[in-house]
């Protein structure tokens, strides 16, 4: 059911009308549904899943947040793209984690510190397939921004380990497909 809505819903997200709303009202609305759900839900939550990415300015060196929709990787981490809804300028957000990658993020009530690590040229087709198979269509933001999309791999940062403690085990991770309603 949730693939159905997703493929209905999805090419509404790619009109122009949509990129051209969506940056004005949705942060308003996800701080509303935030504020009344006691930031236990996001509208983005309902179709994909989200997280909340809290970074250090690059300029301010202020704590910055931003709700984004991810795509589980199947090892514990986590793939972002800086879509921006296909407006010519790369988000805030990505040149802070340029500048400062370890950051931390906010997924279902629990905040996981993470290393963020731009996905390499060799290895965006497959992240882009794997980002499309989550949401059909979403390269489109890439094709029609007329820019290189920003692509980051979240690596959640391990616990103080023991000795022999590898820290999170792959497929054991808190942003696993697994892990998600999907």
């Amino acid at each position: 059911m949730l693939q159905l809505t997703r493929s209905i819903v999805a090419p509404i997200t790619r009109t122009r009308l949509f990129r051209r709303i969506a940056p004005i009202v949705l942060p308003t609305v996800e701080a509303v549904l935030g504020a009344l759900s006691g930031g236990r839900l996001q509208l983005a939550s309902l179709l994909v899943p989200s997280l909340v990415l809290h970074t250090v300015g690059a300029r301010t060196g202020m704590t910055r947040d931003v709700h984004l929709m991810y795509t589980p990787d199947g090892r514990g981490r986590a793939i972002i793209a800086g879509t921006s809804f296909a407006r010519d300028r790369h988000p805030g957000w990505t040149y802070n984690l340029l500048a400062n990658p370890d950051a931390s993020i906010t997924v279902r009530d629990r905040t996981l510190l993470v290393h963020a690590s731009p996905i390499p040229a060799t290895e965006r087709d497959a992240a882009w397939a794997r980002i499309e198979a989550q949401w059909p269509g979403y390269r489109g933001y890439e094709r029609d921004s007329g820019r290189i999309v920003r692509l980051f791999l979240l690596r959640p940062v391990a616990e103080p380990a023991g000795p022999h403690d590898g820290g999170v085990a792959a497929g054991d991770g808190p942003l696993d497909a697994s892990s998600d309603r999907d």
